[in-house]
């Protein structure tokens, strides 16, 4: 029971710290809301307003006809009409466009006739996410182009016409706010609870308060205990109102298991943790603990699959990720936001949780121990 006592006297210490800090207390509550909303809004790779020129070589109802389902999207905005192809190299290169429709001399005869029909459309390709949903969106307006056409009696018997019929799973309206949003809460929460734990060590050297604690009757691990406890509270209770301000606010589905959302939360707190303490036990002042965080976080999120997608990166920086816990929260929260999942299917992302946790704790504590004598 004594020992109860101390470590819960310990975690009191802590926390009084944390919250007497007025630094402290802004690094747990405000950048968690500042990044969440700004990521909610600013990462998102939906394309809207897609600015597009117009060569139309035709000039006749048909083609106009085509025009009109472009000029009726929030997709795509209209900023000029070509007079000719000449005009269109300069629009490209100057980015007054990033996609030029072309509407051939012959499109409204051959569509007519029941002939294979063929408009081309010029995108700019330097940004290659723009160019590629860009593609996408163009091949469903031509798609429904068609498919009016056939249901309107226009096109004539015996024409051919492609209809393509795309579906997708989870995600059915393809909004990737929802890829973003649903692993916001850990990817925000692991800055909290790294900068937190890396500074509470080094903090403790910097005040002059760190002998004082060495004289006092506590173990080392009991003190490293008591250090870890709140950045897990703090950590867990921000992703958990994170994810819910993600199905509230940002309309992201919640389809999965509530339990298996707070262990997998509680996994990743624990293994971000003992990196966290790990830092700090090798840090001898704030300004060493802050920079070996920001070494950590970077690396972390880039290679965690939360911007770009892991099987993209060659295969030795993929097998590289697999030490990074951030990849292993980021996988399950999508998971279970968006695919429904249970703990059956979150297990194999939980023990590699788990395993990162047993490897740096112990290094932590001898380290602390080592420094301490």
């Amino acid at each position: 029971m004594q020992v109860i006592r101390r470590i819960l006297a310990l975690i009191g210490k802590e926390l009084k710290m944390i919250m007497s800090d007025p630094k402290s207390r802004f690094v747990v509550i405000g950048p968690p809301l500042i990044q969440f909303f700004l990521f909610g809004y600013a990462a998102t790779f939906d394309v809207s307003e897609v600015r597009y020129a117009v060569c139309d070589q035709a000039r006749t109802v048909e083609s106009r006809e085509l025009l009109a389902h472009f000029s009726g999207t929030d997709n795509f905005r209209l900023v000029t009409t070509l007079d000719g192809v000449q005009q269109i190299d300069a629009t490209i290169d100057n980015g007054n466009a990033r996609m030029i429709i072309l509407i051939p001399n012959d499109f409204s005869e051959r569509l007519l006739g029941g002939e294979e029909t063929t408009i081309q459309v010029i995108v700019d390709g330097r940004n290659s996410n723009v160019a590629a949903i860009a593609q996408g969106y163009v091949g469903e307006i031509v798609n429904r182009f068609n498919r009016d056409r056939l249901a309107s009696g226009s096109a004539p018997a015996g024409a051919v016409t492609l209809d393509l019929e795309q579906r997708a799973w989870f995600n059915a309206n393809l909004l990737s706010r929802w890829f973003v949003v649903a692993p916001l809460g850990g990817t925000i929460c692991m800055v909290v609870v790294i900068i937190l734990t890396s500074l509470s060590v080094a903090r403790e050297r910097e005040f002059g308060t760190f002998d004082q604690l060495l004289v006092a009757p506590f173990t080392p691990g009991e003190i490293l205990l008591a250090k870890s406890v709140p950045g897990i509270l703090f950590g867990l209770i921000d992703s958990l109102l994170l994810a819910v301000a993600s199905v509230w606010w940002f309309g992201v589905p919640f389809r999965g298991s509530s339990v298996a959302l707070v262990l997998v939360l509680s996994l990743f707190m624990i293994s971000i943790v003992g990196i966290g303490l790990l830092i700090s036990s090798l840090s001898m002042t704030m300004q060493q603990a802050l920079l070996g965080s920001f070494i950590f976080i970077m690396p972390a999120v880039i290679l965690s699959g939360f911007i770009s997608p892991i099987e993209n990166m060659p295969q030795w920086l993929q097998t590289g990720t697999l030490i990074n816990p951030l990849r292993y929260v980021v996988l399950a929260l999508r998971r279970i936001f968006l695919e429904g999942a249970g703990f059956d299917l979150v297990w194999p992302l939980m023990w590699p949780l788990m395993l990162i946790a047993m490897v740096t704790l112990p290094p932590a504590a001898w380290l602390f121990r080592h420094r301490a004598g």
